[in-house]
């Protein structure tokens, strides 16, 4: 199966749809806060609300826990796209909440790898709260099909500019808008246990895209077929509205 992705033609449409959307549900005043890690998605996207809204429009939020290592990415695109940023440091508020939590029970490795990611959407809502701000979901659609986003952290916001792009196109539309190589490249890694993504999946994002845009089945590896299939049918809650009970009438 032929699978064509035109970056010019993709950018242009997505940064007009963020225009587009500002303007029919906000104020010439609202602003897109978005979280600034320094890598792929957070740097594609904030560039893209800035072609779209303006510089000014546009605020970073970077929320290291303690001392991060790789801040430096973040200060850069901050730097290469002019917005106006804060820095919030998250680690007293995480040590605190799991110090509290521990005095209940035993903090399991999903709340200890999922709390950060929460408080750091509460925080970037409580930035968009202090500045007229929308914030912006910035995740892919590679990691959107495998569940590798946390539910009610980074998977959360007010708008999605690249949650229908794979992570092969998200770095198409990165080169486009002529970001640094560094932060279209850099390698995504948790910060925990110091594997990259593509290791702790246990395939490449590479494969992952191809498979999803139909371009091969990876009938050469059914190991990895089976995982990707497992994986997206356990988190497909991720991506679909709560369920609710409903009052038959």
């Amino acid at each position: 199966m032929s699978y064509s992705f035109n970056a010019e033609k993709v950018t242009n449409e997505v940064v007009q749809w963020v225009r587009d959307l500002f303007e029919r549900t906000a104020t010439p005043t609202t602003n897109a806060v978005i979280g600034i890690s320094g890598g792929k998605d957070s740097s594609v996207a904030a560039a893209v609300c800035a072609k779209a809204l303006g510089k000014d429009r546009v605020i970073g939020v970077l929320m290291p826990q303690g001392e991060q290592a790789d801040i430096s990415y973040s200060h850069l695109l901050v730097d290469t796209l002019g917005i106006k940023s804060y820095t919030i440091n998250i680690g007293n508020t995480v040590s605190s909440f799991m110090n509290e939590l521990s005095k209940q029970m035993e903090p399991s490795e999903q709340a200890r790898v999922n709390t950060p990611a929460r408080i750091r959407m509460a925080t970037l809502y409580a930035v968009a709260a202090c500045n007229n701000g929308r914030v912006v979901n910035t995740c892919n659609l590679s990691e959107d099909w495998v569940g590798y986003s946390t539910k009610f952290g980074d998977a959360a916001g007010d708008f999605s500019p690249l949650s229908d792009l794979t992570v092969t196109e998200v770095l198409q539309v990165g080169e486009y808008l002529g970001l640094p190589d560094e932060l279209v490249h850099k390698v995504p890694i948790d910060g925990l246990c110091g594997k990259t993504d593509e290791e702790n999946l246990g395939f490449t994002y590479a494969m992952l895209d191809k498979y999803i845009r139909g371009e091969d089945d990876l009938s050469s590896v059914p190991q990895i077929k089976e995982k990707i299939d497992r994986l997206h049918r356990a988190n497909l809650h991720k991506l679909q509205l709560m369920p609710k009970y409903e009052l038959s009438k």
